[in-house]
């Protein structure tokens, strides 16, 4: 079976919870953890957006798991700050980072009052973002000028062991592209043969024995309508698929387009359930297509309950 990870949103829980949260994921027995990375939530009920990179350092310093977290260097983020957070977190906790790279969100990148461009140059832009930082994290003396720019930039703090620059993807055109400079892939739960499609893609472009990561959105509770509310109440504003997903800029702009998303809308994007035999059947499907690593997202902002009931009841049956 792949590595099982626990998905930490920044989104919905305040960090010095989710910090608790973390050490009881790594109790529990989940193998790795991912983090999220916003400045603003997807909606107003969520209502939650600590900074990931504070927070990842506390994070690897109180639990002995691998980490990843996504980021969006180009707008909100300078590459050349990504790539010192990365190298400071790489050198105190050796080969447990990874960071996937894409090219945003709307809600999170207008905050710098700089416009929005379009998907082609996005990409472009990120491109050029992954060339830079690896060239920094290498220790050379970057200038850049193009979609971002550096002066004689250079990082005098260095990891000594390179972390991945994985690419985030959820088209196959954008896994194909990926291929080419990724050091793996990660994605999120979609139909098998959407999966089977992407991860051709990337493996057929540059991305061949890359390793494949997965996030998948759950809803667990002791009972099915419980676990549907949860879903619906938390993540409904998360349905929409690109480009909408990318375009909105507020959490209220979110609300407003979910206001006619009904409960039964939620289980396309969030696999809702009280039974250990649903999450076991979908994770073993789930890697049967390839995939090296899972990350699992209970969409609920309480997680005590789901995280020692999955280490209990799902956990277990993987390993067999």
């Amino acid at each position: 079976m792949p590595l099982i990870g626990w998905h930490a949103s920044h989104e919905q829980i305040a960090p010095s919870r989710l910090l608790a949260d973390v050490r009881l994921a790594e109790a529990a027995g989940f193998e790795a953890a991912w983090s999220s990375d916003h400045f603003a939530p997807w909606s107003q009920r969520q209502g939650q957006s600590g900074f990931a990179f504070s927070w990842l350092g506390a994070a690897m310093a109180t639990t002995s798991l691998p980490f990843g977290v996504v980021n969006a260097p180009g707008q909100r983020y300078h590459p050349a700050i990504v790539a010192q957070a990365i190298a400071t977190l790489a050198e105190m906790f050796p080969g447990r980072l990874s960071v996937a790279l894409g090219s945003g969100e709307f809600m999170n990148e207008h905050i710098t009052g700089d416009p929005w461009p379009d998907k082609a140059v996005r990409n472009a832009r990120l491109r050029e973002c992954v060339d830079v930082i690896r060239a920094l994290l290498a220790g050379d003396s970057v200038t850049h000028n193009g979609l971002v720019r550096l002066d004689r930039a250079q990082l005098w703090t260095l990891p000594e062991q390179q972390p991945r620059l994985l690419a985030t993807a959820v088209s196959e055109a954008t896994a194909r592209w990926a291929g080419e400079w990724a050091d793996g892939l990660v994605t999120i739960w979609q139909p098998p043969e959407t999966l089977r499609r992407l991860v051709d893609g990337f493996r057929e472009n540059g991305g061949d024995g890359k390793p494949l990561a997965l996030q998948i959105h759950l809803s667990w509770a002791p009972d099915e309508a419980e676990a549907l509310q949860i879903a619906y109440d938390q993540w409904r504003t998360n349905v929409f698929e690109a480009p909408l997903s990318w375009d909105v800029p507020t959490a209220e702009e979110f609300d407003q387009a979910a206001k006619h998303v009904r409960p039964e809308d939620m289980h396309g994007s969030v696999l809702i359930s009280s039974d250990p035999a649903r999450f076991l059947d979908c994770l073993r499907g789930i890697a049967d297509l390839g995939f090296d690593e899972i990350y699992v997202h209970h969409v609920g902002q309480q997680q005590r309950d789901f995280v020692e009931w999955f280490g209990e009841h799902v956990l277990p049956g993987l390993r067999e």
